[in-house]
């Protein structure tokens, strides 16, 4: 039986940093569930997650960038028009928070008052 480390390893801390500022933000989550549902505008983006800011919108959108969780694609025309996708992790981060969210509404219906 393998024993347990006595500590969190600094590579480990530094890996639970970045999912928790991705994961643990709730705006990043929207965005991300958001595009890979196939909204993948500015303004749809701003339209489809209710109560989130232009501000806000393009701090996440920014992170999810350096993150790497989101390509940006500029496409030109009469009007610059910037268009989200995800990338292969992005996309398995996305299938993972559905994962998430379709357990809670499970776990959710099983209690009172619900």
């Amino acid at each position: 039986m393998k024993r347990a480390a006595s500590h969190l390893s600094l590579s480990d801390r530094s890996a639970y940093r970045r999912l928790e500022d991705v994961v643990g933000c709730k705006w990043s989550a929207a965005v991300l569930a958001a595009v890979g549902r196939g909204v993948t505008r500015p303004g749809q983006l701003e339209r489809f997650i209710p109560g989130i800011s232009k501000k806000v919108l393009n701090e996440r959108l920014r992170r999810l960038l350096d993150y790497r969780l989101i390509t940006r694609q500029e496409i030109a025309g009469k009007v610059l028009r910037v268009e989200y996708g995800l990338t292969p992790t992005g996309q398995a981060l996305s299938g993972i928070i559905d994962q998430i969210r379709d357990l809670d509404e499970t776990h959710a219906q099983g209690r009172p008052g619900r």
